[in-house]
């Protein structure tokens, strides 16, 4: 699959390019206009089975776009790390906004074919559930940790050594700071069971706020630049403590560096 982004060693950053007066004055409507017409073109696609990967990669793009189209910049470092080895990795990030579900496919499937972790909700999702259901995800319910973990390690393992990457949030839910006590180990337990690296990738995705009533439709606030890094890989060693506390770090210390900016 053709890469869709243009990447120079690695690294993105949205080109400098002003946004429309009527996207500068309302950035949330007019994302969301463009938003919900890409997610009900691609759950039409995705429930008659015309729905792939290069689809998912190209409507996450067109997420994306829409996104930068009013205002929001983009900066994604660290993509060289998936150049130093072949095969499927576990993708182990901090999970703050629906912006990193919408558009990880289309930074990650054109290197990696890729699947999620996800909650039962958004299986169940009206018209997204079609898009979710395509991408053959590993699906927990969030109220049986143990029945959690063994769907992950026992279907994870199975798409893994098909040779298809899997991205995890081990958070309890999704939160504006990162707190590393509800970052669980699921992820590390599954790179090791499945002898596949862990990568770690750190996000700051708030400039797609929570909403209110309806928790995937919040504020879209272009004041606030979007960071995705990508760290390199990590072989898991022992019970993977090491390995776990690297990716913590990896992600505070991303987290405190773009506070700064």
């Amino acid at each position: 699959m053709k890469q869709l982004i243009p990447f120079t060693n690695g690294r993105y950053e949205t080109p400098a390019h002003r946004a429309s007066a009527i996207a500068r004055l309302m950035p949330t409507a007019s994302f969301y206009s463009e938003y919900v017409q890409i997610v009900f073109r691609s759950s039409s696609q995705a429930k008659h089975s015309h729905y792939g990967n290069e689809g998912w990669a190209s409507s996450s793009r067109e997420v994306m776009q829409a996104l930068e189209d009013v205002g929001v910049r983009f900066e994604i470092t660290g993509l060289n790390n998936l150049a130093e080895f072949d095969g499927p990795c576990v993708f182990i990030g901090n999970h703050m906004s629906t912006l990193e579900t919408m558009v990880l496919p289309c930074i990650i499937e054109p290197i990696k074919d890729t699947t999620f972790v996800v909650k039962q909700s958004l299986i169940d999702y009206p018209v997204f559930r079609y898009i979710m259901r395509s991408r053959n995800p590993i699906v927990v319910g969030r109220s049986n940790p143990r029945e959690d973990l063994k769907a992950v390690l026992d279907g994870g393992s199975e798409i893994l050594s098909s040779g298809r990457s899997i991205v995890i949030f081990p958070q309890t839910t999704r939160a504006p700071e990162f707190d590393p006590k509800e970052f669980n180990t699921i992820g590390i337990k599954l790179a090791k069971k499945a002898g596949v690296p862990a990568v770690p990738v750190a996000l700051k995705t708030d400039a797609w706020g929570n909403g209110k009533r309806l928790k995937d439709f919040g504020k879209i606030d272009p004041s606030k630049k979007v960071y995705f890094s990508f760290g390199a890989p990590m072989t898991i060693k022992n019970r993977g403590t090491e390995e776990h506390n690297a990716i913590i770090e990896f992600i505070e210390t991303k987290l405190k560096d773009w506070n700064k900016l």
